[in-house]
C-alpha cells in the first residue's frame, strides 16, 4: 500500500479551496487504496480512513512565528514516516510534491495592496510589507520547494500560477505539471435551480423576478467586496430596485458597513456570514461576482459555473484562465474598475443574455471536473512514490 501525508492548517469540506479540495483528494486517495496520513491543527473527521497527526503551535506567538513553527514541526514529524509521497500546500518546507493553492505570495502581496483605495495608505502598506517578519517567513516556507534537492514535483492550478512560478523563482517550464483545479459536477450542475430555486430567496424576502448577484469568500477586502459595493451603488442609481447582492462567507467590517449605509444599500447588499449549504446560494443567485485582487485558481468561480451562473472576476484570478469573454462570463482588469464592473452587471440584467451565458457557463465546467482532477493529480503521485519505492540510481 502506498502512504502519503497531506499537511494544512486545517482540513475542512465546508472551508476555503484549499481546505476542501484536500479533504477531497484524501477521499479519492482512500478509494484508490492509499493509506493516508494529515499533518494539521484542526481535522472535521473527513475521511474517517485518514490518520490525523495534531501540529500544536502557541496561539501567543506573533504569526511569523506560527507560520515557522508549524513548518518545522511539520518537517521534524514527517521525516521518519517512511512515506511515498509528501504533498505540500504552500505552509511546509519538506515535500516531494508540492501543489500550491495560494499562488506566489509576493504576487499575491503586490497585486492585493490595491484592495486599500487610498493611495497614501497603500504606499504606507507596501514599505509595511517589506520590512514584516510574517512576510519573510511566508516567502522563505513558500521558497522551499523551489530549493530543495532532489527538486520536488511542481504541480500548479492555472496557467497564471505557472508563469508566476517560472518568473518569481526562476525555474524551468518543464518542472511544472499545469493541473487546473475541478468542480464535482454532481454536487454542483444546471439542475439545482429547478430543483431546489426558490425556499432560500423566500427566507431573504427577495421576490423571484429580482436578479441575484452572489458574492462568496470569508476574505471579503481581498475578494473585492469594496469594489462590488461602489458598483452596487452605481447600478443602483441606473436601474433602481431591480437586483439584489447576496455575500456569503465573511462580514462586514465597520468601514464597510459605514460605507454599505452612505449609500443607503443596507436593503441591496445582504450578509448571510458562514454558509454550508452553497448549493442553495448557487440554485437562487443568477449571476456570480468576485471581482479578487488574487487569486491562484478560485474554486467557487468553477462551482458557479457549474451551476450554470456567468461569471464576473478579474484578470488575476487563475480561474479567469477558463472564461470566454462575453461568452460565459467577463474578465474585469485590475485593480477592478467601478465602472466597468456595474456596466457588466448592468449588461447581465438582461434575462436572455444572462441565461444564454449560464448555459455556457455550465458547458465550460464541464470540461473541469473534480474526477480529471483527482486522476491527473493521482498520476503524478503514483510516478512520484514509484520513484521513491525505486530509491536513487546507483
Amino acid at each position: 500500500m502506498k502512504t502519503i501525508a497531506l499537511a494544512l492548517d486545517h482540513f475542512s469540506r465546508y472551508a476555503g479551496g484549499a481546505e476542501s479540495y484536500a479533504v477531497s483528494l484524501a477521499q479519492t486517495l482512500v478509494r484508490s487504496g492509499w493509506a493516508v496520513h494529515l499533518f494539521g491543527r484542526s481535522w472535521e473527521g473527513e475521511p474517517q480512513e485518514a490518520v490525523f497527526h495534531r501540529l500544536t503551535v502557541p496561539r501567543w506567538w506573533p504569526e511569523w512565528a506560527r507560520l515557522m513553527g508549524f513548518a518545522l514541526k511539520h518537517r521534524r514529524a514527517i521525516r521518519s514516516g517512511g512515506f511515498d509521497v509528501i504533498l505540500g500546500f504552500g505552509n511546509t518546507i519538506h515535500m516531494n510534491v508540492y501543489q500550491s493553492h495560494g499562488g506566489v505570495h509576493w504576487e499575491s502581496t503586490k497585486r492585493k495592496l490595491f484592495a486599500e483605495p487610498n493611495p497614501l495608505l497603500r504606499l504606507v502598506n507596501r514599505v509595511v510589507y517589506r520590512i514584516s517578519p510574517k512576510q519573510w517567513v511566508r516567502h522563505w516556507i513558500e521558497s522551499a520547494p523551489f530549493r530543495l534537492y532532489p527538486p520536488p514535483k511542481i504541480i500548479a492550478i492555472s496557467p497564471m500560477i505557472k508563469e508566476d512560478f517560472i518568473r518569481t523563482f526562476g525555474i524551468d517550464a518543464g518542472r511544472v505539471a499545469l493541473v487546473y483545479n475541478g468542480v464535482d459536477t454532481d454536487r454542483y450542475h444546471p439542475g439545482l435551480r429547478q430543483s431546489r430555486r426558490g425556499s432560500f430567496r423566500q427566507t431573504l424576502g427577495i421576490d423571484p423576478e429580482t436578479v441575484v448577484f452572489l458574492f462568496a469568500s470569508y476574505e471579503l477586502r481581498k475578494k473585492g467586496i469594496l469594489p462590488l459595493i461602489e458598483a452596487a451603488g452605481l447600478l443602483k442609481s441606473r436601474v433602481g430596485e431591480t437586483f439584489r447582492v447576496i455575500v456569503a462567507g465573511g462580514r462586514p467590517s465597520p468601514r464597510q458597513s459605514k460605507r454599505i449605509a452612505k449609500l443607503r444599500l443596507e436593503g441591496t447588499i445582504l450578509f448571510l456570514g458562514p454558509v454550508r449549504n452553497m448549493e442553495e446560494c448557487f440554485a437562487d443567485s443568477d449571476v456570480f461576482v468576485l471581482p479578487t485582487y488574487y487569486d491562484a485558481c478560485s474554486l467557487v468561480i468553477f462551482e458557479a459555473m457549474a451551476s450554470g451562473l456567468p461569471c464576473i472576476t478579474t484578470q488575476f484570478n487563475g480561474a479567469a484562465g477558463i472564461i470566454s469573454e462575453g461568452g460565459d462570463g467577463f474578465i474585469l482588469k485590475h485593480p477592478p474598475g467601478v465602472e466597468d464592473l456595474a456596466d457588466k452587471m448592468a449588461l447581465l440584467l438582461d434575462r436572455t443574455r444572462r441565461e444564454s451565458m449560464g448555459q455556457a457557463a455550465a458547458e465550460t465546467a464541464r470540461g473541469y471536473t473534480i474526477h480529471q482532477n483527482h486522476q491527473a493529480v493521482l498520476k503524478i503521485l503514483d510516478e512520484v512514490a514509484e520513484t521513491v519505492r525505486k530509491g536513487p540510481a546507483i
